[in-house]
């Protein structure tokens, strides 16, 4: 793998594109090994995603996600990376993180926060993107699911109003160049290949069967006529990110054996191989490469066993061992030839119960027995391409009782292949896959792992017993271990202070956790910047009851006869009340309805209090003020249903209002010749108070509320709106005496005039 240069400028990025792609197709430079002559043997082929715009980090679905799919048999891949920037004022050269992954897609962590414990994360590839253009090369990559994600810096965490402050879009598109080959020889096991090597390199392939244990690949008869030796140079395997376990082999030396052994390499898959000649430009190699494969011979645990295991469930539970395995027992899917039992497989039941989410359990329940004759394994099928969007979760325990001190039961978790040298090394890793250990013992009988984003293929949980101290203990020795195994969307369901979304970038799906109350981390774990249960006790108590001074304008409302208006702030209120108090996390909260209905009333009350506070000052006729209060509000309900934080959605019509107010005052100045209200009293006491409140709580509510002091800035916007309201509501009609609604509402028996036709009735 090597990364490419940069460069900046759109025209530019056309034009060096159309140049890589006819490079690419008359001789590619990194694969072929010789750029004076064309190699008929490779094509070039590109695939292009559509672009997607870039966010600030926050969690992880503000990462955009593309996911690309690369063709068996390519000897390059070539990603072309480019962001494009608006053109706006607020627009500045950011950096742009990219992240690259085989197989699942990139667990990141920028902002630097912990996993939660038995979390086993390897460090995430990425590359850091200073300009707009980048690219960057990987030399025999794996073939199948690749997966690129990108994201701006982290957010600074200022809640912007949708709209209202001019933002930057940044697009970011990758593209994928890959270059194959269209003629590959195919290495046969124990079949000798003759190969000659000159400036161009040789491409082969092997395909490795089922239940192989070992593969042996030897250089023979190896001659060259320019130098001394077998110089040629060997990749074995594909390039895989974050980790690459590729094996080169340099084969100089003309006293050693050019051989390499891979042990468990990947199952039901083709490995590739590739030579190249160290010799000169004009020298030529000749030798013959041989392939030999190891069979490893599966006792299957089958249904049978298992029945009469079920009816010794008493021997068993006491550690008495499986019937030892017999040449009949072999497992007739592998056709493992004559070799001896290498290890014990325990079929597993996949069951699928949910998007993202998986049980896997042994046919005869959770437990499997273990023994230290040969490794226990059982296949967890996670290959269906859909499974590497969630977290694998497993769980393996023992009872302490029935295992000695100096006994200990080892795993190992691999994908591709099992791990089965437990004898001879504990490094839990395979041909081209280091794989996640654990441990029992009487003193820790609990081993748990969490993998987020399993990479798409057969894992593999391998168990055996060993005695390091004792190993005479160990002859007869057999230990029940229990297992847990799921395929989850999040671990834990992202705790108490967290909520488990799923993602979906096309037909894929992916899950990843929000955290609130200051909790962070992948599984909202990380406690570094967590509120205490009072400090969110203090932060419902400030965002609900901030909205009871909403009482003042409700009380003056009624004072002054404005019932309708008075039952606008009632109701916003209530919902902003409750809406808050559903809105907060963990222990304090508390939701009377579905939070949506919540939040959308809550938004709309918001929208109509101001709507009905302007044109209540503006001083209309009775009947065009309640058209305009009934036909404002319906505007609010259809515009908040289309997007509820889209900021004009609530300042166009309130602006309306604003000019409804204004041409009102207008005109009764013009036909009063004096200045409308007239009362100096009215502008220094009420009209002037309102007005600045109102000014302030626009300004805190659009430019100075972060998620860190959202609590008290927004408990503070309440409170200035119910505030100003109070002070901009029109005073009573002169003639009007105080709580005459309320003086009618009791009117029952009394003599009311009736205002239509002018007529005294007694109701």
């Amino acid at each position: 793998m090597r990364g490419a240069g940069t460069g900046t400028g759109g025209a530019a990025v056309a034009v060096a594109m159309s140049l890589l792609l006819l490079l690419l197709s008359r001789s590619p430079p990194a694969a072929a090994g010789d750029g004076r002559k064309s190699d008929s043997r490779l094509v070039s082929e590109q695939f292009s995603q559509a672009p997607q715009k870039l966010a600030f980090y926050n969690w992880y679905g503000s990462a955009r996600l593309f996911h690309f799919r690369v063709p068996p048999d390519t000897v390059l891949l070539r990603w072309l990376l480019q962001v494009t920037r608006g053109s706006g004022p607020a627009c500045s050269n950011v950096e742009t993180t990219v992240y690259f992954r085989y197989g699942a897609p990139p667990v990141i962590n920028p902002l630097g926060t912990s996993f939660a414990n038995n979390t086993s994360v390897q460090p995430s590839f990425l590359l850091k993107m200073l300009q707009d253009n980048a690219s960057f090369n990987v030399s025999y990559p794996a073939p199948g699911d690749w997966f690129v994600a990108a994201h701006l810096p982290p957010s600074s965490h200022k809640i912007e109003v949708k709209d209202f402050i001019p933002t930057c879009a940044y697009i970011f598109q990758p593209d994928m160049l890959v270059v194959r080959v269209v003629e590959m020889s195919i290495l046969k096991p124990d079949v000798p290949l003759p190969l000659v090597l000159l400036s161009q390199p040789s491409y082969l392939k092997v395909f490795v069967p089922k239940h192989t244990q070992e593969l042996r690949l030897e250089l023979q008869g190896c001659v060259s006529n320019g130098s001394l030796g077998c110089p040629v140079h060997l990749t074995v395997g594909s390039a895989t990110l974050p980790g690459n376990f590729q094996k080169v082999l340099t084969c100089s030396d003309p006293t050693t054996a050019c051989r390499l052994l891979l042990p468990s390499p990947p199952w039901e898959r083709w490995m590739q191989v590739t030579a190249k000649s160290l010799a000169g430009p004009r020298a030529s190699v000749t030798f013959s490469a041989v392939v030999a494969l190891t069979a490893c011979r599966p006792w299957t645990v089958n249904l049978q066993h298992l029945l009469n295991s079920s009816d010794q469930s008493s021997n068993t539970s006491t550690g008495t061992p499986l019937p030892s395995p017999n040449t009949h027992d072999l497992d007739q899917s592998g056709k493992a030839g004559s070799g001896p039992f290498c290890f014990r497989s325990f079929p597993i039941l996949r069951e699928d119960m949910d998007v993202v989410s998986v049980r896997f359990r042994p046919l005869d329940g959770v437990s499997v027995l273990v023994q230290s004759d040969m490794p226990s394994v059982m296949q967890l099928y996670l290959n269906t391409g859909m499974d590497s969007g969630g977290s694998l979760s497993i769980s393996v325990s023992i009872n302490q009782t029935v295992i000695a001190n100096s006994t200990s039961v080892v795993a190992c978790v691999t994908a591709g292949s099992p791990f089965l040298s437990f004898n001879t090394s504990l490094n839990c890793t395979t041909a081209f896959f280091q794989g996640y250990p654990l441990s029992l013992s009487a003193s820790s009988p609990t081993a748990n792992l969490s993998i987020p984003y399993p990479e798409t293929d057969n894992w593999y949980l391998s168990l055996q017993v060993l005695c390091p101290e004792r190993p005479e203990e160990c002859v007869q020795a057999s230990v029940l271990v229990e297992t847990t195994m799921y395929l989850v969307p999040c671990l834990n369901d992202c705790g108490p202070y967290g909520q488990c979304l799923l993602l979906r970038r096309h037909g894929y799906l992916y899950a990843g956790c929000s955290c609130r109350a200051g909790w962070r981390g992948w599984s909202c774990t990380d406690n570094s910047t967590a509120q205490t249960l009072a400090q969110q006790k203090v932060a419902t108590l400030l965002l609900t009851l901030s909205n009871l001074l909403f009482l003042a304008p409700i009380a003056i409302s009624v004072h002054r006869c404005l019932l309708v208006e008075a039952s606008v702030y009632a109701y916003t209120m209530f919902f902003s009340t409750f809406y808050h108090a559903c809105d907060q996390p963990g222990g304090a909260v508390l939701c009377i309805l579905n939070y949506d209905t919540l939040q959308y009333c809550d938004f709309l009350g918001s929208g109509v209090s101001i709507w009905v506070t302007v044109l209540s000052m503006a001083r209309l006729k009775a009947s065009l003020k309640y058209v305009l209060f009934i036909l404002g509000t319906l505007i609010f309900a259809m515009s908040l249903q289309l997007d509820r934080r889209a900021a004009w959605n609530t300042m166009g019509p309130c602006l309306f209002a604003i000019v409804v107010m204004v041409t009102m005052w207008v005109y009764r100045c013009g036909r009063r010749r004096h200045c409308y209200p007239p009362s100096w009293q009215r502008w220094v006491f009420y009209l002037l108070p309102g007005l600045s409140m109102a000014a302030l709580a626009l300004t805190i509510y659009v430019s100075m509320m972060t998620s860190e002091n959202y609590y008290y800035t927004h408990s503070i916007w309440h409170m200035l709106l119910a505030g100003s309201a109070a002070f901009l509501l029109p005073p009573r009609d002169q003639h009007a005496e105080p709580w005459a609604c309320a003086q009618k509402l009791s009117c029952r028996y009394e003599i009311c005039k009736n205002h239509r036709d002018e007529l005294y009735t007694v109701t």
